[in-house]
């Protein structure tokens, strides 16, 4: 039986980043011939408000591209629009306009009318994790649409979340625990690998400024700008939550892994359940949730259990110290550094490896006041640095950047 052409994708995209970058436009554009676009295809809406106009597109992650407009508009007087573009564009999180990722089939003439609403009516771009905008009109190259938006005055930004720039090989050189060292993350870390390069050689030439959500990142992109991922103030000023470690009462500790390998769950899970057998704990490990649920679990936990392989902290971190709860998590110390440098401020997120948890667990189980002090911390520390004040700050320092290496 002749392979699919899903399987086909799957095997190329492992290694198209070392293929000419002629060819990959063209896997690219077969890629979504078959593909077929949405039924309802509107158009985008457009900003509203006043002038600096922002667009962030396309992906979304977190619900981050959002938050990022909202913080535009809150902390700039300018007005921001976010558009995703998503195999599911409900996940969870809204957007101003969203559409399944097939409109990167639509036809050419869609596409042209959406380039036509970006140079009209913003007066820069934010492009996210390297992916297209306007689908076949610039042969689904995120490259040349940069280009062409910047040759028609706008300042363009790319912006990286993550695994679309982070590579794995590197990752795995610097760290113990690295999940791409996984023999089950083998394929995937080969596809991540070769995604990341490509990003960098479609994106990284063309002199755009460069932002990134996570400060591990900095050391990654040279010369990127840290833009903080954004806690909504609904989240921050949440009223009525129960404090953390009341006494006469086993520590409820959640886990809840957006990915298992990549957040260390199967180093983790074993000594959490056996606590939680022995009565140390109470543990509670979930996935599959919407954002809401998440929030609702972070609420009643005294201790959330983040993310012990990557070395980084990021949206689910800053969430549940929004919240006052005590985060424990594997950060490299460089990554401590990097926000002490920058915001004057220590990250109140507990440092424990996988081997140290029990050990830790006990420690706070037998004395908790100083972790309640911790977690104390953790409300200021993200109103300083993830209300989106310093967000605005550096998408603003992006766009004049992008303006003048236009």
């Amino acid at each position: 039986m002749a392979p699919s052409r899903r399987a086909i994708w799957s095997m190329v995209a492992r290694r198209r980043h070392l293929l000419p970058a002629g060819l990959d436009r063209t896997l690219e554009r077969w890629k979504w011939s078959a593909q077929r676009p949405p039924e309802d295809l509107h158009q985008a809406p457009v900003p509203q408000g006043p002038e600096p106009r922002l667009l962030i597109a396309p992906t979304n992650f977190a619900g981050q591209g959002r938050a990022w407009a909202q913080a535009w508009d809150q902390e700039t007087g300018g007005s921001a629009v976010n558009w995703v573009f998503s195999a599911n564009p409900a996940f969870g999180y809204g957007a101003d306009y969203a559409l399944p990722i097939t409109v990167n089939a639509a036809p050419g003439d869609f596409q042209s009318a959406q380039f036509s609403l970006a140079v009209d009516h913003f007066q820069g771009v934010v492009m996210e994790s390297g992916r297209a905008l306007f689908g076949r009109l610039f042969g689904y190259s995120p490259g040349r649409e940069a280009l062409a938006l910047r040759s028609a005055g706008l300042a363009v930004a790319a912006l990286w979340h993550g695994s679309d720039i982070r590579l794995p090989s590197r990752h795995a050189a610097s760290h113990r625990l690295s999940p791409y060292t996984e023999p089950s993350m083998r394929a995937r870390t080969a596809e991540l690998e070769s995604t990341a390069r490509r990003n960098w050689r479609a994106m990284g030439h063309l002199g755009l400024a460069q932002l990134v959500s996570t400060p591990d990142l900095l050391d990654q992109v040279e010369g990127a700008i840290w833009c903080p991922v954004v806690v909504d103030e609904s989240i921050r000023r949440r009223e009525g939550l129960a404090p953390v470690l009341p006494t006469g009462h086993p520590p409820r500790v959640v886990h809840v892994p957006s990915n298992p390998v990549l957040k260390g769950t199967d180093l983790v899970d074993p000594v959490l359940r056996r606590l939680a057998d022995l009565g140390r704990i109470e543990y509670i490990r979930a996935e599959g949730l919407t954002a809401a649920e998440v929030l609702g679990l972070y609420e009643s936990a005294d201790i959330v259990a983040d993310q012990f392989r990557m070395g980084i902290y990021g949206v689910a971190a800053a969430e549940a110290m929004a919240l006052g709860r005590l985060v424990l998590s594997d950060v490299d110390q460089s990554v401590r550094q990097c926000v002490e440098d920058r915001t004057g401020l220590a990250l109140p997120v507990c440092q424990v490896t996988a081997w140290q948890l029990e050990e830790r667990l006990e420690e706070i189980i037998a004395g908790p006041e100083p972790f309640r002090q911790a977690a104390a911390r953790g409300p200021a520390f993200v109103e300083a640095v993830h209300c989106g004040k310093r967000s605005a700050e550096a998408l603003g320092q992006a766009m004049r950047n992008g303006a003048d290496s236009g």
